[in-house]
């Protein structure tokens, strides 16, 4: 199996950003690529800014039905492609608008499996709703889960797919440079450094392969890292980005490689669920 991770600069003009992931899809396709996953926010771009989000440019809101993820869909085609968007779910029971930082999975026969951002950091709860369960999916590649950026900093996140039959799991980020104590190179960022540490460790702890996108570029005082990569079931990087846009690509036997991990060692097997806290102590 072919799968490739996209590092890209998205933005808030979701023609534009249409017209490069038709650009993308066309060279993953001439790779044969099988499974593509684009960054985090990739129709109309993550927020400006994440301690005070501006109410006035907003990334734009998008039903799952709309014409916008038609057009995905049909690029799509055989592939199986996870892209990210801003959800606008309708209005909520408290009778305000409800908007997600959500991706979907398709391939050109429609909507595969969705994911809505448990984790929020910083200001994004002043925008988006939180979603509340990670679920894995069928798709023609197999087993698959999808996560969005902060997800991927709590390990149940993760373990959570792992356990519900995920053997590849696609983490879309739009994952900036610190912004309280930026670096002046990309690969010295505390947050550059967190990002490559927790995509290794996710997969090797699960034993799974971890396929993590991230968008490039700035937008407003944010500075996206790149960096997406394939990483198999031992934590190991089978392909790479840096912090400019390209394609990272790597061909995995996605089973034979997280048979191969779990022979003799097993985690999800040898867990001990009993000797775990589930509550703060002190909590009824």
């Amino acid at each position: 199996m072919r799968l490739a991770s996209v590092a890209a600069h998205f933005g808030r003009d979701i023609d534009r950003s249409l017209q490069k992931m038709a650009g993308i899809v066309a060279d993953a396709r001439a790779a044969a690529v099988d499974l593509l996953v684009f960054p985090d926010a990739t129709l109309g771009g993550y927020l400006s800014d994440l301690r005070h989000p501006d109410a006035h440019a907003l990334p734009p809101a998008l039903r799952e039905d709309s014409f916008e993820v038609g057009r995905v869909i049909a690029m799509a085609g055989d592939m199986v492609v996870c892209f990210g968007y801003t959800e606008d779910a309708g209005i909520g029971l408290d009778g305000e608008q409800v908007h997600y930082n959500a991706a979907l999975c398709v391939t050109g026969d429609g909507v595969l499996g969705r994911h809505r951002k448990v984790h929020q950091p910083a200001g994004e709860a002043l925008v988006y709703r939180a979603g509340d369960v990670f679920a894995a999916f069928d798709t023609p590649v197999g087993r698959l889960g999808m996560l969005i950026d902060y997800d991927k900093t709590f390990p149940e996140s993760a373990r959570s797919l792992a356990l519900d039959g995920a053997h590849v799991v696609a983490c879309l980020s739009a994952w900036p440079a610190s912004v309280t104590d930026r670096a002046s190179r990309l690969p010295q960022d505390r947050q550059s450094r967190l990002f490559d540490l927790y995509d290794s460790a996710r997969a090797a702890e699960n034993q799974i392969v971890w396929i993590s996108s991230n968008q490039t570029g700035v937008m407003g005082g944010l500075r996206f890292l790149g960096q997406a990569k394939v990483v198999g079931p031992g934590g190991d990087v089978l392909a790479r980005t840096w912090s400019k846009g390209a394609l990272a690509v790597a061909e995995v036997d996605v089973e034979a490689e997280i048979t191969r991990s779990r022979r003799l060692l097993h985690h999800l097997d040898e867990r001990a669920p009993a000797s775990y806290v589930v509550a703060m102590r002190g909590e009824s």
